[in-house]
């Protein structure tokens, strides 16, 4: 039986900060009434028989409260003292320092750890198992047998047995800012309470308990936009099978971001708009051709992107989620630019939808197919006010029992962290390879057309300008190229008039000259155009273990809390299974990234080599046709007129041998760039919609 102190038979001993006055109070809070009647009832004398305490607790984050509903602003480390915790909507009813009183999320605060004797407390070494609360309780302590004795309220870390946090952590501290803190994993581990999930006006699923099998799916109602309809059961529930991998209520499908346009807005100024279209494919057997896809199309702007991946991190905290492309203020408007972040939006949201679980999430089936801005204003603050899902998240996970093994889970951890490790390493050396690839690629361009040039200079006798040497003497090059016998009337490269085969060599050279301008031509357009969508797309693979942090710090930190709690004298088969729904989690993200991978890089090794494939064909094409003037009937056919000069003879004074710079593309969220801090304002403000608990997750994730 767990030991517990004893309740005094007085008020105990504490600060006006933690007295709590006799109170009615409606923890619905619906309506300004019934705050009123609370506050009237607080500011009565307490009774002599009340003799409860608030809650000890501490804010994990800056919250901005708004005074219309009621809200508590907070800033990280303040001390609270929690009046009531459960209220609707993942509220709870909150008191700071000064006295003043408001709601606050549930997942913005931590409680403290409760009461320890005072410090002139015997404490007996006798071990009892004390409940868990939503910190690490202490290891050894035994209920007092005085009454009176005073006790004080403990900060979080101020152990009474270190050995207890040594153990347990390894001599290390929690940081109550990991992702096993943030994402709601360690609330849903110690406390397992989050089944009970709050739902909000803009859901249209129903609360369900941990226990419910998949065999219990209702059909989802019909929401108010066409893109919903494809998704059968409710959304918020997510399921692991015996291979560690989500699996899928939803067929694939694309997401395609095209066709940007500049719009003017009196409020927010000028702005880009893309069209994202959606494309569903029916399923059909392998032998049928597929059939032409259903399409949605809707208009999206950046701010729209990134109010979708703010609202998935905070409703799927145990996701590994893409981040958003950087935001950008100077040349934004820019062609190059509007093209760059066309593509970068089209790779995150087809990352998003490629995802087993984030593809069917409320809001992204809300960003694809709403299709009215009036609809789009009025539903959007529903899916933005919704709280952030916490432990709920992990509390609809469900799984094979029984279906993991703790080494390994260790193993396997061990291994993904050094594979994305040199997974990143590896992609950043080859961007920079492929970067200076698509330079020898522009340098290959310079030479074929000076190549061309120079061929064109031998036949013309014509003096190449700015060339490292033609071989021309440069008193000769005042001289008549007709007069001085180096051509003939016809063009033809010869001192002899009426010279059929001089002719002939010399057109059939000329051609030479001019296909060789054109393979210059295609080297450098497939440099700045295809192989730059292939640089680009290499971000998308890019540092892996960036991404999946968060992911390998829950599962390192639940892994310690398994072993902890499966120890026969403290033996806790209750979260020993928590840990085991978190580790499926982690274990089937770690899934998720395996198969991405593996279509990742055959996409983009046979998109390289389609493209080289299609560019050495276009370059063969040309040099084949080139070569064909040299065989007959061509060849006999060219001394039938005389040689027209070539339209690039007027390039030898002022060759095209320079060239633009070599546009690179955009920096990724993680690389080192001078826009980051931009970028990281618009992401964590995300306008004046949410305040400052808009991307409290996006940080971590």
């Amino acid at each position: 039986m767990a030991a517990t102190l004893p309740r005094a038979s007085k008020s105990p001993v504490t600060s006006s900060f933690l007295s709590r006055p006799q109170s009615e109070f409606d923890s619905g809070i619906n309506t300004s009434t019934a705050w009123t009647e609370h506050l009237e009832l607080g500011s009565a004398p307490p009774s002599d028989d009340d003799d409860e305490v608030y809650r000890p607790a501490r804010a994990l984050y800056d919250f901005e409260g708004k005074a219309e509903f009621r809200e508590l602003s907070v800033d990280a480390g303040d001390e609270l003292a929690v009046v009531k915790e459960d209220l609707a909507d993942g509220w709870s009813l909150v008191k700071d320092a000064s006295g003043e009183m408001g709601l606050l999320p549930r997942s913005y605060y931590t409680f403290t750890s409760e009461f320890t004797p005072a410090p002139d407390l015997d404490v007996s070494q006798s071990h009892r198992r004390e409940a868990s609360s939503s910190t690490i309780t202490r290891k050894s302590s035994r209920a007092s047998q005085d009454n009176d004795q005073p006790i004080v309220p403990q900060h979080t870390g101020d152990w009474v047995f270190p050995s207890f946090r040594q153990s347990l952590l390894g001599g290390k501290s929690l940081n109550r800012f990991s992702s096993f803190v943030t994402s709601g994993a360690e609330e849903w581990v110690l406390k397992g309470k989050a089944a009970d999930t709050v739902v909000t006006e803009a859901s249209s699923h129903n609360r369900l308990p941990s226990i419910e099998s998949e065999d219990g799916d209702n059909d989802s109602e019909e929401s108010g936009n066409r893109l919903s309809r494809i998704g059968q059961g409710d959304v918020d529930r997510h399921f692991v099978d015996a291979g560690h991998a989500w699996k899928e209520k939803l067929p694939p499908f694309r997401v395609l971001v095209h066709s940007p346009s500049k719009r003017t807005s009196s409020l927010s100024g000028a702005f880009t708009v893309y069209n994202v279209t959606s494309l569903f494919y029916a399923q059909v057997d392998s032998d049928t051709p597929p059939g032409s896809p259903t399409r949605i199309t809707v208009q999206r702007r950046y701010s729209q992107f990134v109010i979708l991946h703010t609202a998935l991190a905070r409703r799927l905290p145990g996701i590994a989620l893409p981040p958003l492309p950087e935001k950008q203020y100077a040349g934004r408007f820019s062609e190059d630019f509007v093209e760059a972040r066309r593509g970068d939006l089209e790779r995150y949201i087809g990352r998003v939808v490629r995802h087993p679980v984030a593809r069917y999430a409320e809001v992204v089936t809300f960003f694809l197919g709403c299709e009215s801005d009036i609809e789009w204003k009025r539903l959007i603050p529903q899916h933005l006010s919704m709280p952030p899902a916490g432990p709920s998240f992990y509390a609809h996970v469900y799984h094979p029992a029984f279906n993991l093994d703790l080494e390994d889970a260790e193993e396997a951890v061990r291994r993904f962290e050094t594979h994305t490790r040199a997974v990143g390493k590896g992609v950043q050396g080859l961007r920079n390879i492929f970067g200076r690839v698509r330079e020898a690629r522009i340098e290959m361009s310079k030479a074929e057309r000076l190549l061309s040039y120079s061929l064109l200079s031998l036949i013309t006798s014509k003096p190449l300008t700015s060339a490292p040497t033609t071989g021309t003497v440069e008193e000769d090059n005042h001289y008549n190229a007709k007069d001085a016998g180096l051509m003939n009337e016809d063009g033809a490269w010869c001192w002899r008039e009426g010279c059929s085969n001089c002719l002939k060599l010399t057109k059939a050279m000329q051609k030479t000259s001019e296909a060789l301008q054109n393979v210059g031509d295609l080297y450098d357009d497939h440099a700045r155009r295809r192989q730059l969508a292939t640089h680009e797309s290499l971000k998308a693979v890019s540092h892996p273990s960036s991404i999946y942090e968060g992911v390998v710090s829950t599962h390192r930190s639940t892994l310690t809390r398994y072993r902890e709690c499966t120890k026969e004298i403290h033996a806790d088969e209750d979260m020993a299974a928590r840990c085991e729904t978190v580790l499926n989690t982690t274990m089937a993200e770690m899934e998720t990234f395996h198969t991405q991978k593996n279509e990742d890089f055959s996409t983009l090794t046979k998109d390289h080599l389609d493209g080289e494939i299609e560019f050495y064909e276009q370059v063969l094409h040309r040099l084949r046709a080139a070569r064909k003037c040299f065989d007959e009937p061509q060849y006999e056919a060219l001394a039938m007129s005389p040689r027209q000069p070539s339209m690039y003879e007027r390039e030898l004074e002022n060759p095209r041998l320079g060239s633009p710079p070599l546009l690179q593309p955009c920096p990724h969220v993680f690389d080192s760039a001078p826009m980051r801090p931009v970028s990281v304002a618009i992401q964590e403000g995300v306008g004046m919609i949410l305040g400052p608990r808009g991307s409290v997750f996006g940080k971590f994730w």
